[in-house]
């Protein structure tokens, strides 16, 4: 009979440790399974939280956003831009690294068969895009004539 008295007793405390660890672990963890936390609820950390974590990359050029409404009307007022202006500002993307088999600045070799080609030639392909290079390169608020610019200036450091 002793033998069941301590098989019994032996049950009985096991059930309360494991009664014990279930209280505590409730304790310590219900409250975040329940959806009860401190989190910071203002728009910013709403916004934090369900933020993108990373962005596909389909292999073409990065194009930078357009230039706030304010930028594009005190570059109107001013009158157009210089080749240097606008290469700094938006061809250099491309024609500074080569990027997209973009013709870098100052290679003679890759600028000759397009200079040929002829001036009216290169504008219309800045203009209406071509091969990799998209409409207006990446100077969407550039003028015909600023683009003209540009193709000058890459021209005459290109020969």
């Amino acid at each position: 009979m002793s033998k069941v008295n301590t098989q019994f007793g032996t049950s009985i405390g096991a059930i309360i440790v494991v009664g014990v660890l279930v209280v505590v672990i409730n304790s310590a963890v219900g409250g975040v399974l329940k959806g009860e936390s401190n989190a910071d609820m203002s728009d910013e950390a709403i916004a934090k939280r369900i933020e993108p974590v990373g962005k596909l990359n389909t292999g073409a050029p990065i194009v930078p956003e357009a230039p706030a409404a304010t930028e594009t009307v005190a570059a109107a007022s001013s009158g157009p831009r210089g080749g240097k202006e606008v290469y700094d500002s938006a061809c250099f993307a491309c024609h500074g690294t080569g990027a997209a088999g973009a013709p870098k600045l100052g290679d003679a070799a890759a600028w000759g068969p397009r200079i040929d080609k002829g001036s009216d030639t290169l504008l219309n392909h800045a203009i209406n895009g071509f091969n990799a290079m998209p409409p207006r390169g990446t100077c969407g608020n550039c003028s015909d004539e600023e683009l003209k610019n540009a193709i000058e200036y890459m021209v005459e450091n290109s020969k």
